[in-house]
């Protein structure tokens, strides 16, 4: 038995809780470029984007496993407790393309010196990032 951990084998899929699949699977295919992996009816949906994972699930209630926890899309967009980065060689570029794509951004890009960065949300609010590396 293997008990190294983290070990081969073992990968980290992000859930994101949205209230509707077809719309958040469409902004994370079109607009970000990610490919649907699986889908399970119109509740869940496994997304590859680079070599992460992305599962896409509608909220539910409590179950055997998690038995005092409800998942649910973010109540305000002004509150964040998760957010993801994406590492881009050029923020600009980066920005336009995916403003094209209709990506809603919070501002332009910033320079903060050893970085540029812009943030963007999906149609549940969840925050996005993308940002260059000047180091």
């Amino acid at each position: 038995m293997n008990t190294d951990f983290p070990g081969e084998g073992v990968e980290m899929t992000h859930i994101l809780v949205v209230a509707d699949i077809a719309k958040a699977r469409a902004f994370y295919r079109d607009v970000l470029g990610a490919t649907v992996y699986r889908e399970y009816g119109e509740t869940s949906c496994v997304m590859q984007f680079q070599k992460s994972w992305l599962l896409l699930v509608t909220g539910g209630g409590p179950t055997e496993d998690k038995p005092d926890v409800t998942f649910a899309p973010p109540a305000s967009q002004n509150q964040v407790s998760h957010s993801m980065t994406i590492r881009v060689p050029d923020c600009q570029a980066a920005f336009e393309i995916l403003k094209g794509r209709g990506a809603k951004f919070l501002t332009p890009p910033h320079d903060w010196g050893g970085e540029v960065r812009c943030f963007f949300r999906d149609p549940d609010g969840h925050l996005l990032e993308i940002s260059e590396s000047r180091y």
